[in-house]
Protein backbone atom coordinates (compact mmCIF):
# COMPACT_ATOMS: atom_id res chain seq x y z
CA UNK A 1 0.00 0.00 0.00
CA UNK A 2 1.20 3.65 -0.40
CA UNK A 3 2.21 5.87 2.16
CA UNK A 4 -0.41 8.30 3.66
CA UNK A 5 0.09 11.71 3.11
CA UNK A 6 -0.08 13.03 6.66
CA UNK A 7 2.54 9.51 7.89
CA UNK A 8 5.03 11.25 10.57
CA UNK A 9 7.88 9.16 11.32
CA UNK A 10 10.88 9.68 14.31
CA UNK A 11 13.51 7.63 14.56
CA UNK A 12 17.09 7.68 16.18
CA UNK A 13 17.95 3.56 15.46
CA UNK A 14 20.17 2.82 12.59
CA UNK A 15 19.22 1.66 9.07
CA UNK A 16 19.91 -1.92 8.15
CA UNK A 17 20.79 -2.93 4.39
CA UNK A 18 17.35 -5.05 4.66
CA UNK A 19 15.30 -1.06 5.14
CA UNK A 20 15.84 -0.24 1.58
CA UNK A 21 13.52 -3.58 0.68
CA UNK A 22 9.42 -3.05 0.09
CA UNK A 23 8.41 -2.98 3.50
CA UNK A 24 5.02 -5.19 2.48
CA UNK A 25 4.42 -7.75 -0.16
CA UNK A 26 1.94 -6.35 -2.51
CA UNK A 27 -0.40 -8.64 -4.02
CA UNK A 28 -2.05 -10.34 -0.59
CA UNK A 29 -4.90 -13.05 -0.66
CA UNK A 30 -7.16 -11.35 1.96
CA UNK A 31 -10.37 -13.17 2.70
CA UNK A 32 -13.65 -11.39 4.58
CA UNK A 33 -13.38 -10.31 7.95
CA UNK A 34 -9.34 -10.48 8.10
CA UNK A 35 -7.93 -7.37 8.67
CA UNK A 36 -5.48 -5.46 5.36
CA UNK A 37 -2.76 -3.93 6.03
CA UNK A 38 -3.06 -0.18 6.77
CA UNK A 39 -0.95 2.65 8.11
CA UNK A 40 -0.03 0.81 11.28
CA UNK A 41 1.07 -2.33 9.84
CA UNK A 42 3.13 -0.23 6.80
CA UNK A 43 4.73 1.52 10.38
CA UNK A 44 5.56 -1.25 11.85
CA UNK A 45 7.07 -3.26 8.82
CA UNK A 46 9.36 -0.20 8.20
CA UNK A 47 10.61 -0.52 11.65
CA UNK A 48 11.03 -4.28 11.10
CA UNK A 49 13.21 -3.85 7.97
CA UNK A 50 15.72 -1.75 10.56
CA UNK A 51 16.37 -5.08 12.39
CA UNK A 52 18.99 -7.41 11.78
CA UNK A 53 17.65 -10.77 10.91
CA UNK A 54 19.02 -14.17 8.61
CA UNK A 55 18.17 -17.93 8.63
CA UNK A 56 19.54 -18.25 12.72
CA UNK A 57 16.61 -16.07 13.89
CA UNK A 58 13.71 -17.48 14.81
CA UNK A 59 10.67 -14.37 14.92
CA UNK A 60 7.24 -14.99 16.06
CA UNK A 61 4.46 -12.88 14.82
CA UNK A 62 1.36 -12.25 17.38
CA UNK A 63 -1.98 -11.65 15.89
CA UNK A 64 -0.94 -12.00 12.12
CA UNK A 65 -3.66 -11.44 10.03
CA UNK A 66 -3.28 -11.65 6.32
CA UNK A 67 0.85 -12.58 7.22
CA UNK A 68 2.04 -9.56 5.84
CA UNK A 69 4.96 -8.79 8.49
CA UNK A 70 5.35 -12.71 8.78
CA UNK A 71 5.84 -12.76 5.23
CA UNK A 72 8.34 -9.52 5.33
CA UNK A 73 10.64 -11.75 8.39
CA UNK A 74 10.32 -14.83 6.17
CA UNK A 75 11.87 -13.01 2.55
CA UNK A 76 14.89 -12.05 4.83
CA UNK A 77 15.60 -15.39 6.00
CA UNK A 78 13.85 -15.85 9.10
CA UNK A 79 12.25 -18.75 11.00
CA UNK A 80 9.13 -17.72 11.42
CA UNK A 81 6.12 -18.44 13.37
CA UNK A 82 2.58 -16.72 12.97
CA UNK A 83 -0.13 -17.03 15.52
CA UNK A 84 -3.67 -15.67 15.30
CA UNK A 85 -7.25 -16.51 17.24
CA UNK A 86 -9.24 -15.93 13.67
CA UNK A 87 -9.34 -19.00 11.49
CA UNK A 88 -9.85 -16.73 8.52
CA UNK A 89 -6.51 -14.62 9.25
CA UNK A 90 -4.75 -18.08 10.04
CA UNK A 91 -6.45 -19.83 6.34
CA UNK A 92 -5.52 -16.49 4.75
CA UNK A 93 -2.19 -16.24 6.09
CA UNK A 94 -1.21 -19.89 5.02
CA UNK A 95 -2.86 -18.98 1.33
CA UNK A 96 -0.34 -16.09 1.11
CA UNK A 97 2.55 -18.46 2.49
CA UNK A 98 2.01 -20.96 -0.52
CA UNK A 99 1.41 -18.23 -3.44
CA UNK A 100 4.99 -16.47 -1.98
CA UNK A 101 6.53 -19.96 -1.50
CA UNK A 102 8.37 -18.79 1.97
CA UNK A 103 7.85 -21.12 4.75
CA UNK A 104 5.86 -19.99 7.61
CA UNK A 105 4.48 -22.21 10.87
CA UNK A 106 0.93 -20.79 11.27
CA UNK A 107 -0.82 -21.52 14.49
CA UNK A 108 -4.68 -21.08 15.47
CA UNK A 109 -4.74 -20.30 18.96
CA UNK A 110 -4.03 -17.66 21.97
CA UNK A 111 -0.38 -16.93 21.51
CA UNK A 112 0.46 -17.56 25.05
CA UNK A 113 -1.28 -20.98 24.62
CA UNK A 114 0.55 -22.10 21.54
CA UNK A 115 3.54 -20.69 22.01
CA UNK A 116 4.45 -22.02 25.49
CA UNK A 117 7.70 -23.16 26.52
CA UNK A 118 9.06 -21.41 23.32
CA UNK A 119 11.77 -18.86 23.33
CA UNK A 120 12.44 -16.02 20.00
CA UNK A 121 15.25 -13.58 18.80
CA UNK A 122 12.20 -11.09 17.31
CA UNK A 123 8.77 -10.89 18.59
CA UNK A 124 6.53 -8.41 15.97
CA UNK A 125 2.66 -7.63 16.78
CA UNK A 126 -0.12 -5.22 15.90
CA UNK A 127 -2.43 -6.29 18.18
CA UNK A 128 -6.12 -5.14 18.88
CA UNK A 129 -5.59 -1.40 20.84
CA UNK A 130 -8.90 0.34 19.46
CA UNK A 131 -10.87 1.72 22.59
CA UNK A 132 -14.37 -0.18 22.88
CA UNK A 133 -17.13 -0.50 25.08
CA UNK A 134 -17.74 -3.38 27.34
CA UNK A 135 -15.11 -5.20 29.60
CA UNK A 136 -14.97 -8.19 27.45
CA UNK A 137 -12.97 -8.44 24.50
CA UNK A 138 -14.65 -10.10 21.19
CA UNK A 139 -14.75 -13.65 21.00
CA UNK A 140 -15.76 -13.85 16.95
CA UNK A 141 -16.08 -11.66 13.72
CA UNK A 142 -13.67 -8.76 12.43
CA UNK A 143 -13.90 -6.58 15.71
CA UNK A 144 -11.47 -9.12 17.32
CA UNK A 145 -8.73 -7.56 14.77
CA UNK A 146 -9.71 -4.12 16.75
CA UNK A 147 -11.56 -4.29 19.78
CA UNK A 148 -9.46 -3.79 22.70
CA UNK A 149 -11.73 -3.10 25.81
CA UNK A 150 -12.28 0.82 27.38
CA UNK A 151 -8.66 1.51 27.34
CA UNK A 152 -8.01 -0.27 24.24
CA UNK A 153 -4.95 -2.39 26.36
CA UNK A 154 -6.72 -6.08 26.88
CA UNK A 155 -4.41 -7.47 24.78
CA UNK A 156 -1.70 -4.99 25.01
CA UNK A 157 -0.94 -5.85 28.59
CA UNK A 158 -1.04 -9.37 28.42
CA UNK A 159 1.76 -8.87 25.36
CA UNK A 160 3.71 -7.30 27.91
CA UNK A 161 3.47 -9.76 30.84
CA UNK A 162 4.70 -12.00 28.54
CA UNK A 163 7.57 -10.80 26.26
CA UNK A 164 10.02 -11.58 28.54
CA UNK A 165 9.40 -15.23 28.68
CA UNK A 166 9.13 -15.02 25.02
CA UNK A 167 12.45 -13.24 24.27
CA UNK A 168 15.84 -15.08 24.22
CA UNK A 169 18.17 -12.89 25.95
CA UNK A 170 19.14 -9.36 23.12
CA UNK A 171 15.51 -10.43 21.62
CA UNK A 172 13.80 -8.16 20.60
CA UNK A 173 9.62 -7.12 20.85
CA UNK A 174 8.25 -4.56 18.25
CA UNK A 175 4.56 -3.33 18.60
CA UNK A 176 2.87 -1.17 17.14
CA UNK A 177 -0.48 0.58 18.96
CA UNK A 178 -2.43 4.41 19.34
CA UNK A 179 -0.99 6.56 21.37
CA UNK A 180 -4.62 6.77 22.72
CA UNK A 181 -3.86 3.75 24.20
CA UNK A 182 -0.91 5.38 26.68
CA UNK A 183 2.47 4.84 25.47
CA UNK A 184 4.23 5.52 28.63
CA UNK A 185 2.18 2.96 30.58
CA UNK A 186 3.40 0.21 27.90
CA UNK A 187 6.62 1.69 28.19
CA UNK A 188 6.29 1.44 32.16
CA UNK A 189 5.36 -2.03 31.72
CA UNK A 190 7.80 -4.04 29.77
CA UNK A 191 11.09 -1.74 31.88
CA UNK A 192 9.13 -3.30 34.63
CA UNK A 193 9.19 -6.47 33.48
CA UNK A 194 13.17 -6.16 32.81
CA UNK A 195 13.14 -5.30 29.34
CA UNK A 196 15.15 -2.02 28.06
CA UNK A 197 12.33 -0.38 25.90
CA UNK A 198 11.77 2.75 24.08
CA UNK A 199 9.56 4.57 21.19
CA UNK A 200 11.21 4.79 18.03
CA UNK A 201 9.01 5.60 15.88
CA UNK A 202 5.36 8.11 15.73
CA UNK A 203 2.99 8.62 12.83
CA UNK A 204 -0.37 10.68 12.82
CA UNK A 205 -2.69 9.42 10.67
CA UNK A 206 -6.69 10.45 9.77
CA UNK A 207 -9.02 8.84 12.28
CA UNK A 208 -10.78 6.08 10.33
CA UNK A 209 -14.22 4.89 10.49
CA UNK A 210 -13.87 2.93 13.49
CA UNK A 211 -12.59 5.55 15.99
CA UNK A 212 -15.39 8.29 13.95
CA UNK A 213 -18.21 6.09 14.68
CA UNK A 214 -17.86 5.99 18.26
CA UNK A 215 -16.24 9.54 18.88
CA UNK A 216 -19.14 10.44 21.82
CA UNK A 217 -18.11 7.78 23.63
CA UNK A 218 -14.34 8.20 23.35
CA UNK A 219 -14.96 11.70 24.73
CA UNK A 220 -17.24 10.59 27.29
CA UNK A 221 -14.47 8.15 28.38
CA UNK A 222 -11.58 11.43 28.14
CA UNK A 223 -9.73 9.49 25.72
CA UNK A 224 -10.07 12.35 22.88
CA UNK A 225 -11.25 15.74 22.38
CA UNK A 226 -13.84 17.01 19.92
CA UNK A 227 -11.94 18.85 17.71
CA UNK A 228 -9.19 15.65 17.65
CA UNK A 229 -9.51 14.29 14.19
CA UNK A 230 -5.87 12.43 14.29
CA UNK A 231 -4.26 9.37 16.00
CA UNK A 232 -0.79 9.09 16.73
CA UNK A 233 0.92 5.72 16.02
CA UNK A 234 3.68 4.63 18.56
CA UNK A 235 6.38 1.49 17.50
CA UNK A 236 7.80 0.36 20.69
CA UNK A 237 10.65 -2.08 20.45
CA UNK A 238 11.29 -3.54 23.70
CA UNK A 239 15.02 -5.67 24.26
CA UNK A 240 15.61 -8.47 26.73
CA UNK A 241 19.00 -7.87 28.76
Amino acid sequence: MSRPAALREVRDAPRSAAASLPPLPVGLVTLPGVYRPQADTLLLAEALAQEEMGPRTDALEIGTGTGALALHAAGRGARVTAVDVSWPAVVTTRLNSLRRRLPLRVLHGDFAERTAGCRFDLVITNPPYVPAPGDRLPSYGPTRAWDAGPDGRGVIDRICAGAPALLRPGGVLLMVHSGMCGAEETLDRLTGSGLAARVTAKASVPWGPVLRSRRAWLEQQGLTTEAEEWEELVIIRAESR
